[in-house]
């Protein structure tokens, strides 16, 4: 599958998301915002329910170091719309690192 370059504009925080990445995931807002400024790698996971709305995902690294990867949907203004994000799997990381 073909990475793909994705310009986000801003994030979109839904109360219930953002309570279940701090409480499930341990991922806090401000580690989403540095993968989406660390040049993160972006690939395409899924249709979307909306024309031109599709689900993505954002692998990177926070400034501390963390390997993340994000789930989203990349909405027609150019934002983000966060749905999930956990640490990544040792084979997700072995493949960003490849990339």
């Amino acid at each position: 599958m073909q990475g793909v370059h994705l310009k986000i504009k801003g994030i979109i925080w839904l109360e219930k998301i953002v309570e279940k990445l701090e409480l499930k995931h341990n991922v806090r807002q401000h580690e989403v915002k540095e993968i989406f400024v660390n040049k993160p790698k972006f690939r395409r996971v899924e249709k979307g329910h909306r024309p031109g709305e599709d689900v993505y995902y954002a692998a990177g690294q926070t400034n501390s170091g963390r390997y993340l990867i994000i789930f989203f949907v990349y909405k027609n203004d150019g934002r983000a719309l966060i749905l999930s994000g956990r640490n990544m799997t040792r084979p997700e990381r072995k493949r960003h690192g490849r990339k």
